[in-house]
This record gives C-alpha cells, structure tokens and sequence, in this order.
C-alpha cells in the first residue's frame, strides 16, 4: 500500500471517529457547562496521551516546534471543542452540519498557508462544490438558526482548519499521535484548573447520556479519532485528505439512522452521492 492510500485510508477512519462529536457534544453540555465539558475532556485526553508518552518513551519535541503545538492546541484542544459546545447551546446539532461543511474548505486554506500545498483550480473546484452541497443539505433539515451560535460555529471551524492544517504539517516530523498527545500535555495545566474551576456544583443530576457523552469526546474526539487524522493528512496531503470532512455529516446521519432507527430520505442518498463524487475529484487534483 503506497503512502497516499494509506493517508487516505486513515484518514477516513478518523472522520469516522469524529462523525460522532457533534452529538455527543450536545448531548453532554444538557448536564455540564460548555467550560467544564472542555476542560475535563482535554484533561481526561491529556492523561492517556501523557501515558503513551512515557510508555513508548517518545522523544520530547524541539523549542521550535512548541510555537506549532500552541497553534494546534489553541485550535483542536480549546478552540474548537469549546466554541462548538457554547453554539450548540444556542442551535441544534443538525444545524451544525451547515458549518462542518465548510471545514474541509477552511482545512486547504491553512494547507495553503501553513503546510506549503499548492492544490490545483480543479481541486478548489470540486472542494466548493462540495462544501456547498453539505452546507445546502444540512440547511434544509435544520431549520432556523442563531446569529450567536452560527457566529461561533464559523470562529470554531477556523480555528479548528488551522489546528488540523498545523498539526498535520508537524506530524510529517513528530508523528500523528505525538503531536496531539504534546498539544493535550501542552495544555494540561490550564485545562485542569480551569475544570476545577468550573466544578458542577452536584452529581447527583447528571444523567447516564451525559457521562458517555464526555467520555466519547474525551477518548475518542479529543485523542483516538486525532491518532488517524493526523496520520492521514501527513501522508495523503492536508488539503486532499481534509475533503474527507465532507462526509462526516452523513456518516452522523447513518449512524442514527442504524441505531435510533431514523428515517433515511432520499435526499440524504442524492447528496451522499454528489459529495462521494466531489471528494473523489479533490483526491484526483490535490
């Protein structure tokens, strides 16, 4: 398997992974404050990432490249995790597909900018055309929105780009789970006093949904699903990889589909259709 395939690969896996975020998100911060779910996620993460540090004795990161890990902490370790928990306090999560849309968009730009790519017009192409047709879709089924939540939704999906495009470029050096296990450690202390800070006051009324919705976004979003990512845009290319985003919506979609057994209308097949279409032709011209 050549070095593309196996970015593409895993990089799928991870979008995977983080297809189940967003809900698991809105379904923890119905019990916990955004400030608290942010923090003890990172927290939680930053504590099995410091672990297979010391387990596999990896070599401790150069001076040069602490200013990399700030950028990828700021954006995937804070930014987004925190931004995104105060939207969904304004707009549901169906509406969020609008603004996930548009990541893979924001993910080639900071390829652009921050990882030395060159996509051709071709690519930018069929990465709008696909951005808009998951943007257009989800808009359909979410109804109305927030001028505060979408405000934040597009600052969280800035950030979160430049975090992915960041750590991706210093995975190409450090390795894909050390660069998000060094950004968590990096984090650690202000992460931890802020969830002590922000202490829910009682247990006692934080329901079951809540507990498994931190410990997903804590293990699998904050740590496992960046594992793969990470690995997946150094080896594939961070602007063609990142067009793989555009399907996170829907793996959401199925998923509830499958498990809460949801209706799957035709409309969700069509867009599936085109945007499989349009990551196959970013893949072909990034």
């Amino acid at each position: 398997m050549d070095r593309t395939t196996a970015g593409w690969g895993s990089g799928l896996l991870g979008v995977v992974i983080f297809s189940g975020s967003l809900p698991a998100t809105r379904v923890a911060v119905l019990d916990f404050s955004p400030l608290f779910l942010t923090s003890a996620r990172a927290v939680i993460a930053a504590l099995l990432g410091a672990a297979c540090l010391a387990l596999f004795r990896a070599p401790r990161p150069r001076r040069t490249d602490l200013m990399s890990l700030a950028i990828v902490s700021l954006g995937v370790v804070v930014g987004f995790p925190l931004l995104t928990a105060l939207a969904l306090q304004h707009v549901a999560a169906a509406r969020s597909i609008v603004f996930v849309g548009l990541l893979p968009l924001a993910t080639a730009l900071f390829g652009v900018l921050r990882g030395g790519e060159r996509p051709s017009p071709a690519f930018w192409l069929f990465s709008g055309l696909g951005a808009a047709t998951v943007a257009g879709f989800a808009l359909i089924q979410a109804g109305t929105g927030s001028l505060v939540g979408d405000g934040l939704m597009v600052a969280a999906i800035l950030l979160c780009g430049l975090g992915y495009a960041e750590g991706a470029a210093l995975s190409r050096k450090l390795g894909g789970w050390q660069v998000i296990s060094w950004a968590l450690l990096l984090s650690l202390p202000v992460m931890t006093a802020l969830a002590l800070a922000t202490l829910p006051a009682t247990w006692g009324g934080i329901g079951r949904p809540a507990w498994i919705g931190l410990a997903y976004v804590s293990v699998f979003s904050m740590l496992v699903g960046f594992v793969f990512w990470y690995r997946g845009l150094a080896l594939g290319g961070i602007a063609g990889v990142g067009q793989l985003q555009l399907l996170q919506p829907f793996f959401g979609l199925a998923l509830a589909a499958l498990l809460l057994h949801e209706p799957v209308p035709w409309t969700m097949i069509a867009a599936t259709a085109l945007v499989v279409c349009c990551v196959a032709g970013a893949k072909r011209f990034a």
